[in-house]
């Protein structure tokens, strides 16, 4: 089944020469299905980038998916432009009242920063408040899951010794969680932040369970045990050459950062890295739609009912 998206959104014509079946909002009106309602809160910078990616993953599945994408209304963004922003992204304020089978609440360059220093803190956290009454299940992505488990659990971030990025070996704690149905003992992850979360700190919320860890990147992957919120730290959703992009951007900025761990054959960074993560990715993704959104939301979806801590 398809994913839908809006008409003319610019992801189309990447994901329909990689064969992904995208539908458009005109021919989807002549299907008699309910689709999942899925609303992705974009934090990223880059937006259309971001957008592709992640609509890359939600269309692997046998679940037909309509996509709204969401932008906070007090942050101006600068990579871009207000006419797609305009054209294909809507507000809190549009989509309050309605309600959602999943959501996704993206990463964002801001982890240097203390969490109430953000300038949109206050409307994320307005928004993280209402999903817990109108989305079934909530899936959060590196920073976006650091101020999840911020917001929701009071559980803080703290200052890594230099950026880590790079692709990790991780262990999966918990082979039988559904969430980790299909993947190896060990799996491939990316990670690009500057912020991680302590173990120590998780594991004092007998609600939470650690899903996934590496030795290196330390936790991965975290889930609410009653499978409404999960929190990954690192971004199954991306590029193969997303890291090479930020570690040239990095360079170029004066920054000089290390080369991304695991990454660049022969640590060369003019060599194509190889794509080692794209199929825990799609499972990743197709788990979380398959059994915490598809087989839980009510199929009224004005049913969902808010959920404690």
């Amino acid at each position: 089944m398809p994913i839908k998206i809006p008409d003319g959104l610019p992801a189309l014509k990447t994901l329909e020469a990689e064969n992904i079946f995208v539908m458009t909002d005109e021919r989807a009106v002549r299907q008699d299905i309910r689709p999942l309602k899925i609303v992705i809160l974009n934090l990223m910078p880059n937006k259309i980038e971001t957008e592709t990616q992640l609509l890359r993953l939600l269309g692997n599945t046998p679940l037909q998916v309509d996509v709204e994408l969401l932008q906070t209304a007090t942050h101006v963004s600068k990579n871009t432009s207000q006419d797609h922003l305009t054209s294909f992204y809507k507000t809190f304020d549009e989509i309050k009242d309605q309600h959602y089978d999943g959501m996704i609440i993206t990463g964002a360059p801001v982890e240097k920063m203390e969490f109430e220093e953000v300038d949109y803190w206050p409307e994320l956290c307005e928004i993280m408040k209402w999903s817990k009454q109108n989305v079934y299940s909530t899936f959060h992505i590196c920073w976006g899951a650091q101020a999840g488990l911020y917001y929701h659990y009071g559980i803080p971030k703290f200052t890594l010794e230099e950026k880590l990025s790079g692709v990790y070996i991780h262990r999966v704690m918990n082979v039988f969680h559904p969430l980790m149905r299909g993947f190896d003992d060990k799996i491939l992850l990316p990670h690009s932040r500057y912020t991680g979360t302590h173990r120590s700190d998780i594991r004092e919320h007998p609600e939470l369970e650690i899903l996934a860890s590496s030795n290196i990147a330390g936790v991965a992957i975290v889930a609410n045990k009653n499978g409404r919120q999960f929190f990954v730290m690192g971004h199954a959703e991306y590029d193969r050459t997303t890291l090479a992009n930020e570690y040239l951007r990095d360079n170029l900025k004066g920054i000089h950062p290390q080369l991304p761990y695991n990454y660049f054959p022969g640590n060369d960074p003019r060599a194509l890295p190889a794509l080692t993560w794209r199929s825990y990715a799609n499972i990743l993704y197709t788990n979380w739609l398959n059994y915490f959104v598809y087989q839980q939301t009510p199929y009224n979806i004005t049913d969902i009912t808010g959920f404690e801590k």
